[in-house]
């Protein structure tokens, strides 16, 4: 007789289906008990001081470090959104374990997230330096990229400062026509009802034309106050220059005129008289130069001030040094007077995104920054910004791995969207050994070799494609396919971050650097299992 097949009892009614203890849960290794091991060696002072200065009167508030814990684990295993978290810690084994068999409400996850948005990004820095303790983090090859990451808009919600203009008189002309077709009929119904009403009540087709042309004015006056900020900046920047240049004319001519004074004889005297003439017309030329350009200057930091005022937004100052951290902003086309150009577009959802041109196409979003450490793929500085171009990033991206890591890498690796003289220079005066294409490079073909010895009248980028075509420049510059782009692959593929959840350039700057911190989080769990 045949035996019948049997199967592992299954009884959903059971009382105790799962170990009485949750850590018994989970196996010993798991990332939630390194997680929790982890959290005990963060400074969560900051967070800890905004529920100090709260009333401790009320209901009780979630644990922080429990908090900063789900959300660091929910963003390690690709979970950002905090009603998918809050359904986890009903239905995952290692969400409950971590929460202590706990279920906070979505709403308090995202409130806590918001408030406390920029101390979470401040603990990039404190999780950097423990996989520096580790010994993950050498500093030896750092490579340099940038992703496109959609923005929580979308792109068809875009407008041109052509299109308001020629909206905004349209809807101008349909509020008009609406005004003459209510009062009409308001007309019609006194005449047949009496003067029963207020007459105040707007019909609902005016009032989404107004509340649409109200929406749109404001749009269009914060576009023209930014694209006034901007042409504000590139002028106080090109006065500076012209001022240094006719210093630098200045103290030539003083030097000429010292040197032709203390000549003996006369040949000597009459050539240093021509030569000090000619750098005095120079230098008259360059203090011409630099007051026009400082005139410039001031109109346009006088615009960019009233166009602030009619926007109700802060007063900008150009004059103000830039933070060296900061990451470039986009520059929107301008007149030479500073209105923006007929294609200057922003968004109606997030303002602060702009179009870009992704893997897949134009997109509405951000300009993701990542400087990955080439030993175990640690990322050592991250950014956000809205500029399209990744030439601007280099230095600032460079400041903050100085910033977050105490020291500059041996070599810096990046592909040719970083390649620019100012970059080149900036890391030829660090001592910086850098290594930025300076052409984009056909798949699978590597450019030709140099051979013999270097002119002596190469430029900057003459330097850097000499020193790219060579056999060490070679090698090193093929380390940035292995370094920088996995993590995205990473990021975007296996945890899902294929849009952001938050809006405003801060917010997605957090948002960015939560991503980054989980990501080194997760490498520094592997390396401990390796270890083990």
């Amino acid at each position: 007789m045949r035996k019948p097949k049997t199967f592992r009892p299954w009884n959903p009614e059971q009382t105790l289906l799962l170990p009485p203890s949750p850590v018994e849960w989970l196996p010993a290794n798991h990332l939630v008990f390194f997680l929790l091991d982890m959290a005990a060696e963060l400074d969560l002072s900051a967070i800890y001081a905004v529920y100090e200065a709260r009333d401790p009167r009320g209901v009780k508030a979630y644990e922080p470090r429990m908090m900063v814990v789900l959300l660091l684990y929910a963003y390690c295993v690709g979970i950002p959104s905090s009603r998918r978290i809050e359904r986890a810690c009903w239905e995952d084994a290692a969400f409950r374990v971590l929460t202590g068999n706990q279920q906070p409400d979505h709403s308090r996850i995202s409130d806590f997230r918001l408030v406390h948005l920029d101390a979470l990004a401040g603990l990039f820095v404190q999780v950097l330096r423990l996989c520096q303790k580790a010994g993950l983090v050498s500093l030896g090859n750092v490579a340099l990229d940038g992703t496109k990451v959609k923005a929580n808009a979308s792109k068809h919600k875009a407008m041109s400062h052509e299109r308001m203009l020629k909206t905004e008189a349209q809807l101008e002309a349909e509020i008009a026509a609406l005004l003459r077709k209510a009062e009409l009929i308001d007309a019609q119904e006194d005449a047949r009802y009496g003067k029963g009403k207020r007459g105040d009540e707007l019909p609902k087709e005016l009032q989404r034309r107004q509340d649409r042309l109200d929406a749109l004015r404001k749009a269009r006056a914060e576009l023209e106050a930014e694209a006034a900020a901007d042409h504000a900046r590139r002028r106080e920047q090109q006065a500076s220059t012209a001022e240094e240049q006719a210093a630098e004319a200045a103290a030539q001519v003083a030097d000429a005129e010292a040197a032709t004074a203390a000549a003996d004889n006369g040949k000597s005297d009459a050539e240093g008289g021509a030569a000090a003439q000619a750098l005095a017309k120079e230098a008259q030329q360059a203090e011409r130069r630099a007051r026009s350009a400082r005139g410039r200057a001031e109109l346009a930091r006088k615009l960019a001030i009233e166009k602030a005022q009619a926007a109700d937004l802060t007063i900008p100052d150009p004059r103000i040094d830039v933070d060296p951290l900061a990451m470039p902003s986009r520059n929107l086309p301008t007149t030479a007077v500073g209105e923006p150009k007929a294609n200057a577009q922003r968004n109606f959802t997030d303002p602060d995104s702009h179009i870009l041109k992704g893997g897949d196409g134009w997109i509405q979003g951000y300009n993701c920054q990542a400087a990955v450490d080439g030993d175990h793929q640690i990322i050592v500085a991250v950014g956000v910004s809205n500029q399209a171009s990744d030439q601007h990033h280099f230095v600032p991206m460079l400041e903050r791995i100085v910033a977050n890591t105490g020291q500059l890498p041996a070599n810096m690796i990046a592909d040719a969207g970083y390649c620019s003289t100012s970059s080149i220079e900036a890391s030829e005066q660090r001592g910086l050994d850098a290594y930025l294409s300076t052409s984009r490079q056909e798949h699978g073909k590597r450019p030709r070799p140099s051979r013999g010895p270097a002119p002596r009248d190469l430029d900057a980028r003459g330097r850097m494609d000499r020193k790219l075509r060579s056999k060490a420049g070679q090698a090193i510059y093929a380390l940035r396919k292995i370094i920088a782009e996995p993590v995205f692959g990473q990021i975007k593929g296996a945890r899902g971050l294929d849009r952001f959840l938050l809006r405003g350039l801060e917010k997605v700057d957090g948002e960015w650097t939560l991503m980054a911190i989980t990501h080194n989080i997760g490498k520094r769990h592997r390396a401990a299992l390796v270890a083990t």
